[in-house]
């Protein structure tokens, strides 16, 4: 029997990766266990995004590598986007790492665990651009697309099994519609190593989708690097708002819910499919960035805090108790300012209920490593913990203006009656509490009133 382990960072794109990779491994008869310490190999899927995660990958494979000493765990292998970011220069800065595999090891990954825990050893790729293994143009993309990660046959619509195993029980799963991103932000450096865009078939969302309901999962969470662009490779932009109706229909869905929406690519039609589809909550996750128009040019980016009211303002003319968050960056190189109270002032008005705060840092390969007019460190500091101290504020406004709003809220902690309602994405935004004698379990739906908050966070009596 041989056994492993995941260990996932990042993102929810990871997290799907990761139960793919189980799917693989479990298909070649390998066991899965939760915790580390109990299997052959520990397989950490890391993140690369920013330096914070990849110091949380980092110590996530030294901490596996300590294991080694226990008599169970043999080899401890990095996989994600850290290890596909950096490849051979990661293996040789990080020896206790037995193996560096890059997305090209995936489709065998069985494999090449074997050969790691027989004492042999697998070459740490070569990373390379990878936005330039797809053709240029989108249209031209699906022709040389991977085939999709199904085998023999089963009770799905198209007459394949997925090939992904559930890693958790939770009821609610992100749910990948697309990957890569043809967008060129000067801070980003996501493209490089997780290449083009390119959007999944139709039918191949539906039947996982279908598939992630047998699994018990209620709440569909739609990731990718974009969403807004979905279908652009496929010939029609606007083939989102067409499966979602589709989605909604399955037997067993209850809340979907998207998320990674460009602000530029926001349409009347993706707009009008989220607030009308039955089952789709009004959450919108926007990618602000910032709000100055000259800032956000030198990012590569679009529009600018004026817009970005007008879209809040439609989304609000639609749903008015709709949910608002998006990230932001303050230091950019060249921030002026002028340029910092642009953003200070567009979240002061935008009444967001979830806004994360991230100071700019250096990134490998990208065009913002080579601007010249960087912001001092001090300077960044200091506006990462005014912005942050506004935030903090604002948001806990925001939640006071729910107080009587009506809500149904997901259970997802039974001890303590805690939960999701619609405008809560996972993990990253605030959650709401019941207040009630009733014992709730996880995966129940409770509609109920917000009755008070808590910092950010609310607090209901069911109805």
């Amino acid at each position: 029997m041989r056994t492993v382990a995941l260990v996932t960072l990042g993102c929810s794109r990871n997290e799907v990766d990761s139960e793919e990779l189980a799917g693989r491994l479990a298909a070649d008869g390998w066991t899965l266990v939760a915790d580390a310490a109990d299997a052959e190999v520990a397989l950490i899927n890391t993140c690369g995004f920013i330096e914070s995660a990849k110091k949380d990958s980092v110590d996530a494979l030294l901490e596996a590598h300590s294991l080694k000493g226990n008599g169970v765990t043999k080899a401890v292998v990095a996989v994600g986007c850290m290890a596909e970011r950096y490849g051979s220069e990661l293996a040789q800065a990080l020896p206790e790492a037995d193996a560096i595999l890059g997305f090209d090891d995936y489709e065998d990954i069985s494999q090449r665990l074997q050969t790691i825990i027989a004492g042999g050893s697998v070459a740490a790729h070569t990373p390379k651009d990878r936005r330039s293994l797809l053709p240029l143009a989108p249209s031209e993309r699906q022709a040389t697309k991977p085939a999709p990660i199904t085998d023999s046959p089963s009770s799905l619509g198209q007459g394949q099994r997925i090939l992904r195993k559930r890693l958790d029980s939770a009821p609610i799963a992100p749910l990948k519609i697309a990957s890569g991103c043809d967008r060129r932000c000067s801070f980003c450096a996501i493209p490089s190593f997780r290449g083009s865009f390119i959007s999944r078939r139709p039918t191949e969302i539906l039947d996982e989708a279908k598939w992630l309901v047998d699994q018990g999962v209620t709440e569909l969470f739609l990731v990718s690097e974009n969403t807004t662009s979905y279908g652009k490779d496929l010939g029609d932009l606007n083939i989102l708002e067409k499966i979602l109706p589709e989605m909604a229909a399955i037997n067993g869905v209850e809340r979907i819910r998207l998320s990674y929406l460009q602000p530029a690519e926001m349409r009347p039609t993706l707009l009008r499919a989220m607030s009308e589809v039955e089952k789709v909550v009004p959450y919108f996750d926007l990618s602000f960035q910032h709000a100055s128009q000259t800032l956000l040019r030198r990012m590569r980016r679009f529009g600018d805090g004026e817009k970005f009211l007008e879209l809040i303002a439609q989304i609000r003319e639609l749903e008015p108790e709709a949910g608002i968050r998006s990230n932001v960056i303050v230091g950019f190189p060249g921030e002026t300012e002028e340029e910092y109270q642009d953003l200070v002032d567009f979240i002061s008005e935008a009444r967001m209920d979830a806004i994360g705060v991230f100071g700019y840092s250096d990134e490998d390969k990208t065009e913002a490593l080579t601007h010249a007019d960087k912001v001092e460190q001090s300077v960044i500091n200091s506006r990462i913990e005014e912005l942050s101290t506004l935030v903090d504020e604002l948001l806990m406004q925001r939640a006071e203006e729910r107080i009587g709003e009506r809500v149904r809220i997901l259970i997802e902690d039974e001890d303590l009656q805690e939960g999701r309602a619609d405008h809560q994405g996972p993990e990253v935004d605030g959650s709401t509490t019941l207040k009630s004698r009733n014992k709730y379990k996880v995966g129940d739906y409770v509609d109920a009133v917000v009755s008070e908050v808590s910092g950010v966070d609310l607090i209901a009596v069911p109805l």
